[in-house]
């Protein structure tokens, strides 16, 4: 039985288009939308920068043109973009060039924010691989009751949690670290992530169960996607699709389904669903637009698959810290 009783609705569009596609599937949820972003005295879009300067890997600035887009004749409070990169969230943010694109909505107010150069955060309990508590300081503006949150992700494969959507996006992406160039760094990244697959697919629930209640809408941009050894070094997938909705287990859940993955491998989007985060039962879940069934591909898993999908059995040593990753 699903702990949450609504039904949801995810928009799948495909196209040829970014920006179109993404203003499409939120115009596909306007009326799941609207009733909440009117209540709200800003929009929070929280992007992905898991890479400084492999684009496919991070939210590219044409997802973020369609979200403006679509907010701009709904919206009239000012517009925040934020992240807490793994790397360097404002080199990030130049590589990309969203300086520019700032500089283009500048009817909207639009502003960047670094949260690991902002400093401002709330302690919350994660477990390190002994399943002992750890606190991990999560930026605070992912629980600002002030803010319309919107989740701007790619759906992709993952190295430890098979695949990557919204509800990792926001998770991951919520800890926070030293800004660049600390001369004592830390990152308390590390304390949610690789820590053996079992407690790295409970630390994702335990932050989605303090911030999830702040979560606005998710949008996922599929237009080029990624398989294999994701999320940075994946191969590329032309695959033309986007995805809203108001239920980030829900478009998770779709999302997967797109990718021809089994979801019932991914641990993390149930464990939320069985928190009652969203809806992970698809009979629960009114898909908008195209069918998963009509745009369907079979992405390949990533190398450690095997390993990965063991989260459900015995607990295991951690899994070991893979070279160049910190989140």
């Amino acid at each position: 039985m699903s702990p949450v009783g609504y039904r949801s609705a995810v928009s799948l569009i495909k196209g040829d288009n970014r920006r179109k596609m993404v203003y499409d599937a939120l115009m596909a949820v306007d009326d799941q939308i609207k009733p909440k972003l009117k209540l709200k005295k800003y929009v929070l879009i929280k992007v992905n920068m898991t890479s400084v300067d492999v684009q496919p890997a991070s939210t590219h600035p044409d997802c973020i043109r369609g979200i403006l887009d679509y907010l701009a004749p709904r919206f009239k409070g000012p517009i925040m973009i934020g992240e807490a990169a793994s790397n360097d969230t404002t080199l990030a943010f130049n590589n990309f060039k969203y300086p520019e694109l700032v500089s283009e909505f500048k009817s909207q107010k639009v502003t960047l924010n670094d949260f690991n150069l902002e400093g401002k955060y709330e302690v919350i309990p994660t477990i390190d691989s002994d399943v002992h508590i750890t606190p991990c300081r999560v930026a605070a503006r992912n629980m600002d009751k002030d803010a319309f949150i919107i989740c701007a992700a790619i759906p992709k494969t993952h190295d430890s949690m098979i695949m990557t959507g919204a509800v990792k996006n926001m998770t991951m992406g919520a800890a926070i670290r030293t800004p660049a160039g600390a001369t004592s760094p830390w990152s308390d990244k590390r304390r949610i992530h690789v820590r053996g697959y079992q407690q790295h697919t409970m630390n994702l629930m335990m932050v989605a169960s303090k911030i999830g209640p702040q979560w606005g809408a998710a949008v996922l941009d599929g237009y080029q996607t990624m398989e294999g050894a994701g999320p940075i070094r994946g191969d590329l997938i032309d695959h033309r699709i986007a995805l809203a909705s108001t239920d980030y287990v829900a478009i998770d859940r779709v999302a997967t389904g797109c990718m021809g993955l089994d979801p019932n491998l991914i641990g993390h989007i149930q464990y939320c669903a069985a928190i009652g985060l969203g809806n992970f039962d698809i009979s629960k879940i009114d898909v908008r637009g195209e069918t998963i069934a009509s745009v369907q591909r079979t992405y390949k898993h990533h190398p450690n698959w095997d390993t990965q999908t063991k989260w459900p059995g015995p607990l295991t040593p951690a899994a070991p810290q893979q070279p160049g990753r910190q989140g």
